[in-house]
């Protein structure tokens, strides 16, 4: 049976920031715990971010990231995984199997731009 969350306000949901960015740099991330890659992320008027993703598994190739739009929560405090300071978090579907499917437009956007 799926997950259900606790039901929010549209206050709550006013409150996070989600913004369409592009992947620009991708390094493995041998430190952390579970496979994972370094990801930095360029948000346009918002600049470049940094996140984990724990991506590895499902995309093997980091070369098929870079250039790719993603789209990612901005306004979550630094997380700190290992020596790395995780910045935004990057939003995936999540499969029955485990497998993250990306978030992304349909279409060329701005980088920057609000999701709402």
């Amino acid at each position: 049976m799926a997950e259900e969350k606790p039901t929010i306000t549209w206050d709550d949901f006013a409150k996070v920031a989600m913004r369409v960015g592009r992947v620009i740099r991708v390094e493995p991330f041998p430190e952390a715990r579970k496979p994972a890659y370094k990801l930095w992320i360029d948000f346009g008027p918002y600049g470049v971010k940094k996140s984990s993703a724990q991506l590895p598994r499902w995309y093997p190739d980091p070369k098929v990231l870079e250039g790719r739009l993603v789209v990612a929560v901005t306004n979550l405090p630094p997380k700190k995984i290992g020596p790395f300071w995780s910045e935004v978090l990057v939003l995936g579907a999540i499969q029955s199997d485990g497998r993250v499917v990306l978030l992304q437009p349909d279409a060329e956007s701005e980088l920057g731009a609000p999701i709402a």
